[in-house]
């Protein structure tokens, strides 16, 4: 009786967890100070580590972090703290995390955890004026899509599937304990502030406005190369297909004659013929990212408050701003 209560148990929390999309990632304070620390002490170089913590309804709360090795798991293990791997994050440069090998190391993580989600934190942006820090997870669609590795344009129009439905964002809840609330309550000022940090008034978007340009210019230029990839696929299959009508034509012929000379006709397709070999299509997976990673160029140059003035030279891009009004 006890074993079948069990079970049942079991069975429900199974189901339940199933059945309990991810709605919230709710990070400690003490988790992003070490993610941003940890960018920013080897920033332009991109690093990575674990993310450790539960998996709790339809909340994610990440509890802990570190960079890698891997050892470091058998240590929290052995003092009694949280272990369990929830993902990972990683830092990027203005934005450019839309890859082919994100995407392999999600689906990595995915054959052992049910729900993981990878944090990105991006130091340049940052040093802008905002906490550039996001939660990703891939879409249950595109993952069904990426298993099969089929990623033709009758496939994708099938799965109702476009270059938007390869990420979902995760809301992102910072979460302190009531030990460090106090503690941080304790440590403000009860004085007004006496001194300036005019590194603060500097508002110059120059560089990182040039450099998100360059980067939309590198992607269009690949998008470019990707659509030249589709042409030449379709002008082969166009020329294939009148190939294989002329063939087709010319066989019919020969059969109409061997019909009224009694003989047996031909099969009108001929499987040893090259002109009959399916020529396979492209994948659309490269330029569905790279469109995406354009988006996100995009939305952060439209998110500059700064105005300027571009002037451009052959092989040198200039910027003057900000313009007054």
């Amino acid at each position: 009786m006890a074993n079948t209560a069990t079970r049942s148990f079991l069975q429900v929390a199974a189901t339940e967890e199933a059945t309990t999309p991810l709605r919230v990632v709710q990070i400690e304070g003490l988790v992003i100070l070490k993610i941003i620390k940890h960018c920013k002490e080897f920033s332009p170089a991109l690093v990575t580590g674990q993310l450790l913590g539960l998996d709790v309804g339809s909340v994610l709360e990440v509890t802990n972090c570190f960079p890698f090795p891997l050892e470091m798991m058998r240590c929290l293990r052995e003092v009694n703290v949280d272990n369990n791997t929830v993902g990972w994050y990683q830092s990027t440069l203005f934005g450019s995390f839309q890859t082919v090998e994100l995407i392999e190391t999600f689906m990595n993580y995915q054959e052992n955890i049910r729900r993981c989600v990878c944090i990105i934190y991006d130091p340049s942006r940052s040093n802008q004026g905002v906490l550039a820090l996001k939660a990703l997870k891939l879409s249950d669609s595109f993952m069904e899509l990426y298993r099969s590795n089929n990623f033709t344009g009758e496939k994708l129009r099938e799965k109702n599937l476009s270059w938007v439905d390869i990420f979902e964002e995760i809301p992102i809840k910072v979460s302190n304990s009531a030990l460090v609330s106090a503690f941080m309550t304790e440590l403000e000022a009860d004085t007004p502030v006496s001194q300036c940090d005019y590194d603060r008034l500097q508002l110059s978007t120059s560089p990182f406005l040039e450099r998100n340009v360059e980067f939309l210019i590198e992607c269009m230029d690949d998008l470019s190369m990707e659509q030249q990839k589709f042409q030449f696929y379709y002008r082969n299959l166009s020329r294939q297909q009148a190939q294989q009508q002329a063939w087709l034509q010319k066989r019919r012929a020969e059969n109409m004659a061997r019909k009224n000379a009694g003989e047996e006709p031909l099969p009108e397709e001929d499987p040893s013929n090259p002109i009959f070999k399916p020529i396979p299509e492209p994948s659309r997976l490269d330029s569905f990212l790279i469109t995406n990673q354009i988006a996100n160029y995009c939305n952060q140059i439209n998110g500059i408050p700064d105005q300027a003035i571009i002037v451009a030279q052959p092989g040198k891009m200039e910027f003057f701003g900000p313009v007054g009004l």
